[in-house]
């Protein structure tokens, strides 16, 4: 029987369908392919796939994405269902920073932990003695959405004061083009530019991370933090930044027996989507 595992984020699908000849990987750009497009296309292709399992980018609950910019339907989208309707198989969808969470609660071997990504956009995760915490309608930790500082810029919550409009790459990308630039965000440049408004876009950027990470280990009280995403895997300097500076941002009592990670997964969600498989949650 086939496999196959999605990880559809902000930027990338990516996927890989396991085989009992082994395995195949795929990328995509996220824009160019919705995820249920995605999946009658490979059930076209491989119509002896006996289960999916996904990670998603977006809010999810029990099988229904609730809301995402990723659907090629409007939300919420029942894809669990649909997909149990149409083919017959089971498919089994998470959040995408729980997925992570999941596999790198299993490499590190913690199980009471905390994640916190910084990519496109600003994800956490908590799991407490082998339990991802979820909240009623799994969106516990959503940080990225908490308010922080009005900005002139909207999220894509509508808001204009999320914290993910500082910390996240799609946040810097939006301060440039409010600013008039139109160059790609990369934080090494911005915190070394001779422009002002760039460096205050860094400064402003490393003060949201430490905010960000201060209020997960305050709040969550994780044995282990393992920081990831794109942003953080090109700026390796922030993870000596964050280990020298959170004690001006964090309860004291949190961070006595806290170890702080980088993640060293090559992609945390999709090897997460494959846990799905074996009923971890």
């Amino acid at each position: 029987m086939k496999q196959l595992f999605i990880d559809c984020g902000g930027t990338y699908l990516r996927s890989e369908l396991l085989t009992p000849q082994g395995s195949h990987r795929d990328i995509l750009p996220s824009a160019s392919i919705g995820l249920w497009s995605f999946i009658e296309e490979a059930m076209e292709k491989h119509s002896d796939i006996g289960f999916i399992g996904v990670s998603y980018a977006g809010q999810v609950d029990e099988g229904v994405i609730l809301a995402s910019p990723n659907l090629d339907h409007e939300a919420p989208f029942p894809i669990a269902q649909k997909v149990k309707a149409r083919y017959g198989i089971e498919l089994r969808i998470d959040n995408d920073l729980q997925c992570a969470l999941l596999a790198e609660s299993a490499y590190w071997e913690s199980d009471t932990c905390a994640l916190l990504f910084v990519g496109t956009g600003l994800g956490a995760a908590v799991m407490d003695r082998g339990h991802v915490v979820r909240g009623s309608r799994n969106m516990a930790f959503e940080l990225g959405h908490i308010p922080y500082a009005p900005t002139p810029l909207v999220c894509g919550c509508g808001r204009t004061n999320c914290l993910e409009l500082w910390v996240s790459g799609s946040g810097m990308e939006k301060w440039l083009h409010h600013y008039g630039k139109n160059h790609h965000p990369n934080l090494q440049q911005l915190k070394h530019a001779n422009d002002p408004k760039e460096r205050a876009i860094a400064k402003g950027f490393e003060e949201g991370l430490l905010h960000a990470v201060g209020t997960l280990v305050s709040v969550s009280n994780p044995k282990l933090l393992i920081l990831g995403g794109g942003v953080i895997d090109h700026n390796p300097y922030l993870i000596p930044y964050i280990r020298e500076t959170i004690a001006h941002y964090a309860l004291k009592p949190t961070l006595e027996s806290l170890r702080i990670q980088h993640s060293v997964l090559t992609n945390a969600p999709l090897e997460g989507a494959k846990l799905l498989s074996r009923g971890k949650r």
